[in-house]
């Protein structure tokens, strides 16, 4: 295969990438996140048919009577219902069955119960969440700075930093609701995106051992056309998954589905245009690969 110049568009690439992450930024400081009522608390309302129910249908009916942003859910019996609702009023849930009653006649909800999150509890998945998140990118710093290379690492936790801020911006931008599924989703992009640098990388690694009188630009060049294939193969496979989920996963997985379709995009590119040139900017070069010789004591003596 011809070896592609990706490093010869770098300073264009550069461009697009701050670009994109400073309209992730503003709008991730402006508009903020839309939490959803695992973060934020709510009422949720179990609710138990006499019949199987659409849950389309159900979503519509609440719709129409005022509750735009209830989210509701199957668990258990197709006669089971769940929904969630923002907001801690005693009575929310008699005013959502005689919505749904007046909406739905011919099908009687025989038993609901109604339960309140507290916004502590909200607050403690939100730290938690971000927790875990930091705690991720410090054991993959570590984990690369061992295997590889100090100078590996920090190209492998920008290109990550990138991903997971272009992701989040996206879903300030549309104001998206995040909720535990798409905290799940963006921990899901970190593996991936790192899957797919270190893949790079130990190609970059070997060719200095094998292109010794090569550039680094030269090595990034052919390492990255080497492993293009493999990469193109796992994330249209991905993409097309994730499409599927997507199309057919309906509202409960839409934040999740769009947060791993952006987030594949985000670590596809990283990995080629992020990652690679903050190995440019960090100069490295074969010696930095070379392990430090421990210098043997002498017995002098007689």
């Amino acid at each position: 295969m011809k070896t592609i110049n990706f490093m010869g568009v770098r300073n264009s690439a550069f461009a697009v990438t701050m670009l994109l992450t400073l309209v992730a930024l503003g709008s991730w400081f402006y508009q903020g996140l839309n939490f959803g009522l695992d973060f934020t608390g709510g009422t949720q309302i179990e609710l138990r048919y006499e019949q199987p129910v659409d849950l389309n249908q159900v979503r519509e009916n609440l719709k129409s009577a005022g509750f735009e942003d209830a989210l509701v859910q199957s668990f258990g019996a197709t006669t089971d219902v769940v929904v969630r609702l923002r907001g801690d009023d005693q009575q929310l849930g008699d005013k959502v069955i005689t919505a749904l009653q007046a909406a739905d006649a011919s099908n009687q909800i025989r038993d609901k119960k109604v339960e309140f999150v507290g916004p502590q509890v909200g607050e403690e998945l939100r730290d938690q969440g971000g927790l875990g998140m930091l705690l991720a990118l410090g054991g993959i710093l570590l984990y690369l700075a061992f295997r590889f290379q100090w100078k590996f690492a920090v190209g492998a936790i920008v290109s990550l930093v990138h991903d997971v801020v272009v992701t989040l911006g996206i879903l300030s931008f549309f104001q998206i609701t995040f909720d535990l599924t798409v905290l799940a989703a963006v921990l899901a992009i970190i593996g991936y995106s790192l899957n797919d640098t270190i893949v790079v990388f130990d190609r970059v690694r070997e060719n200095f051992r094998v292109l010794r009188k090569a550039s680094l630009i030269e090595n990034i060049n052919i390492s990255t056309t080497q492993t293009l294939l493999r990469t193109m193969a796992t994330s249209i496979s991905t993409l097309l998954a994730i499409a599927a989920l997507l199309v057919f996963g309906g509202d409960n997985l839409f934040g999740f589905s769009i947060s791993l379709f952006v987030g594949v995009l985000a670590g596809t590119y990283s990995s080629i245009y992020i990652a690679n040139v903050v190995l440019i900017w960090l100069n490295l070069s074969s010696e930095d690969l070379i392990p430090p010789v421990v210098a043997e004591e002498v017995d002098e003596r007689p």
